[in-house]
């Protein structure tokens, strides 16, 4: 998923660097990546802003200090036409050895056969100790691609005066939140007790979720569209419940017009849903405005105060080229780099801005921080279909955008759920 990861950090007082380049080698004689002076090169490309210069760092000098003689190449990526780069390399015979992939893109590239399967891998991979909401995105047919490396997910972000105010506080609850909305819309009838436009659909997946369901369903060996269920009716209608206590469009989603920084810094708006750099860009936007931010956080709430509600992890993944031609090599840096020992650091690295792939090396955020709600809410994380053909749902015009804008305009549920299902039903199988 194309992102922004610095302003997560933002929040929690660092940046992350962007990892260190390097030259290109040359090939040696049997094919493998080589320098100049014939010892192995080992390469891997990780995303702008993924990895802070100084763990990089930390984790190829422990590396090559096991191996002598290899060296470690980190290559910077965007994530515009990463899809189409990362395509293009795995069909190379001299690819890159490990690669950060998305991860709602990683079952797509482990389809046409370019990712080497790890599933024998596994003991030492750690994978026993991976956070579970994360597991998901990285197996396909029962096979294991890559480990989890990060991820994150939304919290809702609140203006402490306008609840103080108001008289309300953290809910934990959706009753609860709901009594909240109605309490800040009594205080100030003018402000939005929430700012939620029609078509945030990571957070319509959350509530599907939450009623047991999901945005599609394995149907034998196919995939269909769930949006016609009764579930998804129930998790469509509480979203329109919370969108009645905002003015936010109907048929626009959180990043058009950017909420962060076009509408909330604007004021007027008590709450709202967003990551850790959606948060961090309003704190920037309203300090160059000369405006005070004085931001809380707190979970999605859920149907019972014994769990938060559900929220999309969107993270990356760390996968091997089935291609690559030092593939041991490759194995023993993910082993270290994934590891609970380096997850630690990349933990305390981004200071909780981002969730490591295992929770004992979680970061103990400060109390009251955006990472410290991420943190909670990660406990409910889970990640979209995993198949090959969901990234095919994703394209414009996304059906689940379209199906939400139906319903906050007043059509049935069940009717505009099955006008969606069929567009997913003709993507989805497709790869």
């Amino acid at each position: 998923m194309k992102r922004k990861l610095i302003a997560a950090i933002g929040v929690a007082g660092m940046m992350v660097s962007i990892a260190a380049c390097g030259s290109d080698s040359d090939k040696g004689k049997d094919g493998a990546k080589a320098s100049a002076g014939g010892d192995k090169t080992l390469t891997v490309w990780v995303m702008d802003g993924s990895a802070p210069d100084a763990w990089m760092a930390e984790v190829n000098k422990a590396f090559e200090a096991k191996h002598p003689g290899v060296k470690v190449k980190v290559e910077k990526q965007i994530w515009n036409g990463i899809q189409e780069k990362v395509t293009t390399a795995l069909s190379e015979d001299t690819p890159p050895d490990v690669l950060e992939l998305g991860n709602t893109q990683t079952a797509g590239y482990a389809v046409t056969g370019g990712l080497a399967d790890l599933s024998g891998d596994k003991a030492t991979l750690g994978y026993d100790a991976w956070n579970k909401g994360m597991v998901a995105s990285n197996e396909l047919d029962g096979k294991l691609y890559s480990a989890p490396w990060y991820a994150a997910n939304r919290v809702v972000v609140y203006d402490k005066a306008a609840f103080k105010k108001a008289g309300v506080t953290p809910p934990k609850t959706r009753a609860e939140w709901i009594d909240g909305l109605k309490k800040l819309k009594a205080s100030d009838p003018k402000s939005q007790a929430i700012y939620l436009p029609g078509q945030s659909w990571y957070v319509l997946a959350g509530l599907i979720w939450d009623e047991g369901s999901d945005l599609a369903v394995k149907d034998g060996d196919k995939w269909k569209g769930n949006l016609s269920s009764p579930e998804a009716a129930n998790a469509v209608n509480f979203y329109k419940e919370l969108a009645s206590y905002s003015t936010a469009p109907k048929d626009k989603d959180e990043a058009t017009p950017q909420q962060s920084t076009d509408i909330v810094p604007k004021g007027g708006v008590a709450s709202w849903i967003g990551l850790g750099w959606e948060a961090g860009g309003a704190i920037d936007a309203m300090k160059k405005a000369g405006k005070t931010a004085d931001f809380g956080y707190f979970p999605i709430p859920g149907k019972t105060a014994d769990k938060p509600g559900s929220v999309f992890l969107g993270g990356s993944n760390l996968a091997i080229a089935e291609r690559s031609q030092n593939k041991d090599l490759a194995k023993e840096w993910l082993a270290l780099a994934a590891g609970k020992d380096f997850m630690t650091k990349y933990a305390t690295a981004t200071e909780g801005a981002l969730l490591p792939n295992t929770d004992s090396a979680q970061f103990k955020p400060a109390a009251g921080s955006f990472a410290e709600a991420m943190a909670a809410s990660s406990a409910s994380g889970k990640v979209t279909p995993v198949t090959p053909g969901w990234a095919n749902v994703e394209t414009a015009p996304n059906p689940i955008k379209d199906f939400m804008t139906k319903v906050l305009k007043g059509e049935d549920p069940k009717t505009a759920g099955e006008a969606a299902d069929k567009v997913i039903n003709e993507r989805i199988n497709q790869q």
